[in-house]
């Protein structure tokens, strides 16, 4: 799978920091410049897949909200595909603006265990999280037929040991399966307890988080892949201190020598929302600078 003609392209896992606007649109639309500092700072720092920043909010409210069946943190009936896109407009906006852009769903799963049951409907969550997925499938075909080159779904539930993985599966499954477009799965944290059931999904890329997971890279060294490509997580998304190219470099050389270069995307550990502006920006930067020097070493 070629997502992009560059060794090494770089991405964004997903949320970026709100940058909001004033005046008049700001009034109608208090989110929209967010949106464009977001795509302009990934075009600015030169990222080779950007997304449109999930600067609507937080990642489960981001969707629920739009749900049928679901009232606030409640469930009260059963869960249907929402009424229209939900982030079409923004993800349009950033391919009116970049070639390359990856479109980000909050998983079934994740969503589920951020919602209290209030309806017969369903007996369990595990119940829920396959009608959300069905939900979701939708979403993605959207954002399908818009042109993005990557679609991601975001389980940061996995990890955790609060999620039926089995369950799990099945749902990033649904949604995978009605797509031709590369998905791509997004766990952070720890994988030692789950990454041989992670594994088992059927995604072309696998997304986790290395500088704050250091121990993932052994985790993974004993794995086979089975030619699907990994999202390389080499930025401290947690930390705010702004790491130099020299160490995401030797981050990302660790990776080289566990996976092969071809085989790589290079991202930060997660979202950037809770950091500055000033922050992620220099972040991205100095990401793309150090990937710069990498993919120079193997092509030159």
């Amino acid at each position: 799978m070629t997502l992009t003609s560059v060794l090494l392209p770089t991405t964004v896992v997903g949320s970026y920091p709100v940058v909001k606007g004033s005046g008049l649109f700001a009034r109608m639309d208090p989110l929209k410049h967010a949106v464009e500092v977001a795509v302009a700072d990934q075009i600015g720092a030169g990222i080779d897949i950007i997304s449109a920043g999930q600067v609507r909010g937080d990642m489960i409210r981001a969707f629920t909200s739009h749900l049928p069946g679901i009232r606030g943190s409640s469930v009260v009936g059963k869960v249907q595909p929402a009424a229209r896109p939900i982030t079409l407009a923004d993800t349009k906006y950033a391919l009116s603006r970049h070639p390359k852009v990856k479109g980000i769903l909050t998983g079934p799963s994740t969503l589920a265990h951020g919602l209290s049951i209030e309806t017969p409907f369903y007996r369990n969550k595990d119940e829920l999280v396959l009608d959300i997925a069905q939900a979701l499938a939708v979403e993605a075909n959207y954002l399908q037929d818009a042109g993005v080159a990557l679609i991601q779904v975001d389980e940061p539930i996995f990890s955790t040991g609060a999620a039926n993985l089995a369950v799990g599966r099945e749902a990033v499954n649904a949604i995978a399966g009605v797509l031709r477009t590369p998905v791509c799965l997004h766990v952070c944290g720890n994988l030692g307890d789950v990454i041989d059931d992670v594994l088992k999904i059927n995604v072309a890329v696998f997304d986790f988080e290395f500088a704050n997971n250091p121990q993932n890279l052994e985790v993974l060294s004993e794995k086979d892949l089975r030619g699907r490509m990994i999202g390389y997580g080499c930025v401290d998304s947690a930390d705010p201190g702004i790491e130099s190219i020299e160490t995401i470099k030797k981050r990302i050389e660790a990776g080289i020598d566990v996976f092969s270069p071809e085989t790589m995307l290079v991202d930060p550990d997660c979202g950037l929302r809770m950091q500055s502006h000033d922050a992620a920006l220099e972040k991205l930067k100095n990401m793309v600078a150090a990937a710069g020097e990498v993919r120079a070493e193997y092509t030159g």
